[in-house]
């Protein structure tokens, strides 16, 4: 009889605003929930950002781990004159669903660099944070050989594991049992257009693009603990951005993890696990 493993968080569904959006749950406990913001890309979605973190941050917290607005099992929609703000909206939205008025956010790479931006808005915070976790989130997101790979992808296995290669400092992309999650999550109905869409520009439009741009956020306004997570060999981010960031932030501090590349949390989970946990757990 084939062993049954019981997966370490439960697949959910809820409406917002008449978007049909995905979510992972797990865990139980009192306090503030913890919610897990995942990364961009053609293969990315909550699960693939955050399996290996569930259990450990699930011990003794509730978790919640939504796709992003055209990610995973959520709605594919693009909406082209607002674009990332629309989905920061649905985020948004889905706190409010969700009755979530008090939580600690983690946010992987894009989900990282779109929550920090909003915590340092003048506006105020559209999110209720209490303690915020960033990983491999912020900086200067330079446009090099690393990115232009992580634009080109053809659906093809071989190329999700080129495109892999890219992220993850460890072998574990010569693995196909690593890949084949990434490969899947990428031919989900409609995943490839929505994270190809940012890349279509009308002639008459100006040249524009997320990477390669001066990082103007100002960390100074944030306010919240904020811990940052980096890896030493982390090809889309400039080597010491971590550390300057965190010495900006009033309450704020950095961990480099050597040898490590731009997803601690897959590459190093335990260590990352254990690490999180004690600061999210400190008073």
């Amino acid at each position: 009889m084939t062993e049954q493993t019981t997966p370490p968080a439960a697949s959910r569904y809820v409406m917002v605003d008449a978007i049909r959006t995905h979510y992972w749950e797990a865990g139980h406990g009192d306090g503030p929930p913890i919610v897990l913001l995942h990364a961009g890309g053609y293969g990315e979605n909550a699960w693939n950002s955050w399996s290996r973190n569930f259990a450990a941050l699930g011990a003794n917290r509730r978790v919640i781990a939504p796709d992003w607005l055209g990610f995973g099992k959520t709605d594919k929609l693009r909406d082209f004159g607002k674009g990332n703000a629309r989905m920061m909206e649905h985020m948004v939205r889905f706190f409010e669903v969700m009755a979530i008025d008090e939580a600690d956010v983690i946010g992987l790479s894009m989900g990282g660099t779109f929550l920090v931006k909003a915590m340092a808005s003048d506006a105020p915070s559209p999110f209720p944070v209490r303690k915020m976790v960033l990983v491999s989130g912020g900086g200067f997101s330079p446009m090099n050989e690393a990115r232009q790979i992580l634009q080109e992808y053809d659906g093809s296995f071989e190329q999700m594991r080129r495109q892999l290669q890219q992220v993850i400092n460890a072998p574990l992309w010569e693995d196909d049992e690593f890949v084949r999650p990434y490969h899947e999550a990428s031919l989900e109905p409609g995943q490839w257009e929505f994270v190809s869409a940012p890349r279509l520009r009308a002639p008459f439009a100006p040249e524009r693009g997320d990477f390669g741009n001066v990082d103007d956020t100002p960390y100074e306004k944030i306010t919240v603990p904020t811990l940052l997570t980096a890896g030493a060999q982390d090809q889309l981010r400039e080597p010491g951005y971590a550390e300057a960031i965190g010495q900006r932030l009033p309450d704020g501090e950095a961990v480099v993890f050597d040898p490590c590349g731009h997803c601690p949390n897959v590459e190093r989970a335990d260590e990352w696990n254990e690490l999180v946990v004690e600061f999210l757990d400190r008073s």
